[in-house]
């Protein structure tokens, strides 16, 4: 093969990579795989993808170029052939609540641009449809409706009489009757009123002065005319104009752009929520959480705070002297107690409306603006009902075989919807738009394709998970039809059913065939298979890992015997754990008539001290159920929710049976790279204190405070002890550098002459888990921390790592060690998302069995999963479906693994039968 056909890397040392060399083909599906903390995202993301970065940026500007010798370039000797490198990694960065599928996908403002284009205007005050005339169709339709009928011709203008006089205008209509404008008062120019003058009196004939009579009061009017007929039913008037006017009211609509149909523009947003479609008003149910209690007891929770004690305080003197009991239940209270309690009394005391508008003219504070996000609740805006739009966008409507809908209806509707609309020959049929109509039939279908039919255009950004924002991301790119680049993929399967497995494949396989690279790093054994070229990295995690254990093509792979190959064949690797036997008898917590979002009226049985397992394909239900319904009931139950409300259900049962809730899901442990394992797990407290017992570290004075990055003394204070400084790219995003006065290591050089076993305490962060066990293994507090990381196959991480680095399942997988550390919770209901992402499939036998010590502690663990493992390995499954979106909802299946293979409707059934029939 050319050489021009390979991707070839020599000495790599980026992180834990061991001088590593490796040769990839080009045009190729490359699947990057080995155990957790193996190297893949070093190889892949830091070394192949930043290098890729490193030389775009070389190609820019003078001004890109100056900020090249600060940033830190991978760490390898040589590379050649490299291509123009695209990442699509499974973080969803998005935060704001503007961004949606419908513009991050732009198919959005392409429909911006259909509306501006061919859109009909419907009057919002009436509903009449609005025509645009010109004179050739008002002679057309006026001989249609009208012929033989006397008519009058008008145009409407300001002119003062004394000049429509000299011009030979002689009569008006006014007050229903034709006047002369001889011995009228003129009219002051711009008035609103105006006159309405008169062109001629005829009968509406086919003829020349019809024609000339339209078309001079059109020219007079500026494109407005007034027709009044007088036939055997009376006097009608008709309106016709050349604008977006009324012809019934006259009522006027704007001329329509894409800015104008764009809710992130006040051109287009509605005035009331300002284009967010919500606004955020006080919840009494969250102001009163206990009404039983007594105004003096504290029934009003936010004047419990210690920094609004004066609010209470007032409230109690003044209240008993406008009559009310505030020694009685705030249930109790009648509607006029509590419209006092609301308004205030004047002179008397100030109520919740002076309160929380106090605290609205104080928002500018974050600390008020999320003390009073606390006792509110979004309510769809009553100006726009949700749609975003001015009542005027609104109005213009796009044409369909059945329906005419306005882009709001549009917006609302799911992928699957939409492509059907689009493709009629109604709306294909339309030259004005063809191509902007091609474009969003492309990526509606390229949407379906990655098994996203079911997100409706107007779903925010910031609610995909993961999985689903870089599948997004992927049908963009295929969108582009990109040639020659080289795309790097973080776990593209994160999310997704392994029904979908193939519908995956066969589109990674797609950008190959297009003429692209393809790298992606994956656990997932369908995903494997299907690749053509194989590295695997290992032999093990962390310090143990960075090197090639195999390099080739997928047929010389899964003849291997490399870790992974051996999972794919089933070498004796697989180990079942004991499982529970459970009916359906068994005690249980009993979830009735949950209907939230797409769900339909569910009973969800989780028997108590054992393993269930929600699965379910993409969009059925899941998450609706576990998290939004049955935790939030338990977290209210418990006094947790923290204002979040629960979605529809009927009642829920059990849950006296259980001292408490938790919600383990994939939400960062911090959000400052302060954050890290080492001070999340409150293990970096006692290395502190080991450091400054050290014998110089006494000597100098130096307490464990001193060896705190997040306060001043021992840190580096040019930094602020973050160890890099941020760089501000207008126009790209902000780069990060390493400080040039700590070199990284955060602290000050006078700290780091302090070592212990030979490493400062800037080393002892930068050890993975690994090595840090290795290093404090006769210190019980810290290695029994270190041991719970290994447990979970985080062994590889460094203990500093930066919480903002870490991904959705190590961060997940760090809360359940802090779950099992120090003294673990007896007797609480566990709720896990997708524990296992970014792990291999060893790592997942390894977190099964720390499950199960969780469950040998009295408590009961629900985890919402794709992976077939963790299916099998389960004590009860249930399985929502049968598809996504409003085809799901559905409870197809309860019970257990075994009788799941039965269930013919479940796609999950049909799939785990497959999975086990093949590791047999």
């Amino acid at each position: 093969m050319p050489a021009l056909k390979w991707l070839e890397i020599t000495g790599i040392k980026q992180n834990n990579l061991q001088n590593i060399s490796v040769k990839i083909p080009h045009d190729k599906f490359v699947v990057i795989t080995g155990v957790s903390g193996s190297g893949k995202s070093s190889l892949a993301f830091d070394t192949i993808f930043a290098e890729g970065q490193w030389r775009f940026i070389e190609s820019l500007s003078t001004y890109a170029k100056l900020f090249l010798e600060k940033l830190d370039r991978p760490q390898l000797e040589e590379v050649r052939n490299i291509r123009p490198a695209i990442a699509l990694q499974q973080r969803n960065p998005v935060k704001t609540s503007r961004s949606t599928v419908g513009t991050v996908t732009e198919i959005y403002d392409l429909l911006r641009v259909v509306f501006a284009r061919t859109a009909q205007p419907f009057c919002h005050m009436c509903g009449v449809e609005i025509r645009r005339w010109d004179t050739d169709s008002i002679y057309k339709s006026l001989i249609g409706r009208h012929n033989g009928a006397k008519a009058a011709i008008l145009f409407r203008t300001d002119e003062p009489l004394s000049s429509l006089r000299e011009r030979g205008f002689y009569r008006i209509f006014k007050d229903g009757e034709f006047m002369e404008t001889f011995g009228q008062s003129d009219k002051v120019p711009g008035t609103v009123e105006g006159h309405d003058v008169l062109i001629d009196r005829l009968v509406v004939r086919d003829e020349s002065r019809l024609a000339d009579s339209i078309e001079l009061a059109w020219r007079e009017g500026g494109g407005t005319i007034k027709i009044i007929i007088y036939d055997n039913t009376g006097q009608t008037e008709l309106l016709y104009s050349d604008g977006n006017s009324c012809d019934a009211c006259g009522a006027l609509l704007p001329e329509p752009t894409p800015l104008l149909f764009s809710y992130n523009h006040p051109i287009g947003a509605c005035p009331a929520c300002k284009g967010f479609g919500n606004i955020l008003i006080g919840d009494m149910d969250l102001i009163v959480p206990n009404p039983q209690l007594s105004l003096s007891d504290g029934a009003i929770d936010p004047w419990e705070k210690p920094a609004f004690d004066w609010w209470k305080t007032q409230m109690l003197r003044g209240a008993e002297a406008a009559g009310i009991d505030i020694y009685k239940p705030a249930a109790e209270l009648s509607e006029y107690e509590w419209m006092l309690l609301n308004n205030g009394v004047a002179k008397s005391f100030h109520g919740l409306s002076a309160f929380f508008k106090f605290l609205s003219e104080e928002r500018h504070k974050l600390h008020l603006r999320v003390f009073l996000n606390r006792y509110r609740k979004p309510v769809i805006c009553s100006e726009c009902n949700g749609t975003r739009l001015k009542k005027e966008v609104l109005a213009f409507k796009l044409k369909g075989p059945d329906m005419a809908l306005n882009i709001a209806a549009m917006n609302a509707m799911t992928v699957k919807e939409l492509l059907g609309f689009f493709t009629t020959p109604a709306v294909n049929a339309r030259e004005a738009i063809e191509e902007a109509l091609r474009h969003i039939r492309q990526k509606l279908t390229l949407l379906s394709r990655v098994g996203l039919d079911y997100l409706t255009l107007d779903r925010q950004t910031m609610t995909l998970s993961g999985g689903e924002y870089q599948r997004v991301n992927i049908a963009n790119q295929l969108s582009c039809s990109l040639a020659g680049a080289l795309y790097v993929l973080d776990e593209p399967t994160v999310g997704l059913h392994s029904r979908d497995n193939e519908r995956i494949t066969e589109i990674i396989g797609g950008l190959a065939r297009q003429g692209n690279t393809v790298l992606v790093v994956e656990h997932d054994p369908e995903i494997i298979r299907a690749a053509e070229w194989v590295i695997e990295l290992g032999p093990g995690g962390g310090s143990k890992g960075g090197s090639v254990v195999f390099n080739g093509a997928i047929g010389d792979f899964e003849k291997s015997e490399t870790i992974t190959s051996g999972y794919l064949n089933n070498s004796g690797i697989y180990q079942p754990s004991p499982k529970q036997q459970i009916n359906h008898n068994a005690p249980a917590i009993v979830l009735t008539g949950a209907s939230g979002h797409n769900l339909k009226d569910i009973t969800l049985h989780i028997p108590l001290n054992a393993l269930t397992v929600v699965s379910g394909v993409s969009g059925s239900g899941k998450s609706s159920l576990v998290v939004d319904t049955l935790y939030q009931a338990a977290a209210g139950n418990f006094n947790k929710n923290y204002g979040k409300r629960p979605l529809k259900y009927n009642g829920v049962t059990g849950l006296d049976r259980l001292k408490g809730v938790c919600l383990v899901d994939q939400s960062p442990i911090g959000r400052s790279p302060r954050s890290n394992p080492a001070t999340y797990l409150k293990f970096f407290d006692t290395i502190r204190s080991i450091f400054a017992s050290a014998t110089e570290a006494r000597l100098y004075g130096y307490g464990p405070g001193h060896f705190s990055f997040n306060v001043a003394g021992g840190r580096c204070e040019l930094c602020k002890g973050e160890g890099y400084q941020k760089l501000e790219m207008y126009f790209f995003e902000d780069l990060y550098v390493k400080c040039p006065d700590c070199a990284g290591n955060r602290y000050s050089a006078d700290t780091l002459r302090v070592k212990y076993k030979g490493l400062t305490i800037s080393d002892v962060l930068n050890l993975s888990v690994d090595d840090a066990a290795d290093i404090f293994w006769d210190d019980p507090a810290i290695s029994k921390k270190l041991q719970l990381l290994k447990d979970v196959g985080l062994g590889y991480l460094r203990i500093g790592q930066p919480a903002t680095t870490l991904s959705g399942g190590e961060a997940q997988r760090l809360k359940i060690c802090a779950a099992l550390g120090g003294t673990a919770n007896k007797g609480f209901l566990y709720i896990l998302d997708e524990p296992t992402i970014g792990l291999h499939m060893r790592d997942v036998q390894a977190l099964l069995t720390v499950l199960r010590r969780l469950i040998s502690l009295n408590n009961t663990i629900v985890v919402i999963e794709h992976n077939m493992d963790v299916i099998r390995e389960a004590d009860w499954v249930v399985d929502l479906g049968p598809e996504g979106g409003d085809a799901g909802g559905e409870l197809l299946f309860e019970g257990t693994p075994e009788d799941l293979y039965e269930c013919s409707d479940s796609h999950t059934g049909t799939c785990l039968n497959k999975y086990v029939q093949r590791q047999v």
